[in-house]
């Protein structure tokens, strides 16, 4: 028999918007290139090839799950990418939950796992994070898309308990 699910999010590495952004604008730079190439030798077709290819990794990229985060009762599950393993966050352990925003700065990239400064950081895309701290002062900052349903998930949880 299976636990019940909580809370379930799915995020995919192709809907960061700042990465959708970048690869588009390379994508038309090649375009452009090739349009104003004169002669249209081999390498403006190469300048056109490389257009299309960026489409086509964007367009792939939108199918790529980075980040599934669910909830259930007594832990947090955070699975990634096929090489990495799941972490399994023990909710017996976290001493306090809050909102908060994932960085101060536009330009984010996707992490998983990520150590640094006494922080573990899990993103994808958006702005919106929770910041869970355990017994031991380590943080938790795990980016989501849905801040409140997140939040309420576990604070469910914590009036449960």
């Amino acid at each position: 028999m299976s636990e019940p699910v909580l809370f379930e999010e799915k995020q995919y590495l192709g809907f960061n918007k700042y990465s959708i952004l970048r690869r588009m604008i390379l994508a038309i730079f090649c375009f452009v290139a090739y349009f104003y190439t004169e002669d249209r030798e081999q390498n403006a077709d190469l300048l056109f090839l490389l257009g299309v290819v960026v489409l086509v990794v964007s367009i792939i990229t939108l199918f790529v799950l980075h980040l599934k985060t669910t909830v259930y009762p007594g832990r947090i599950e955070l699975d990634g990418l096929w090489s990495t393993k799941k972490v399994k966050i023990d909710l017996r352990n976290i001493v306090k939950f809050e909102k908060s925003g994932y960085s101060k700065y536009m330009l984010n990239n996707p992490v998983y796992n990520l150590h640094i400064k006494g922080t573990i950081r899990f993103y994808t895309s958006g702005n919106d994070a929770l910041l869970l701290t355990d017994k031991e002062g380590v943080v938790y900052k795990i980016g989501t898309q849905k801040k409140e349903e997140f939040f309420n998930a576990l604070k469910k949880l914590q009036e449960l308990n």
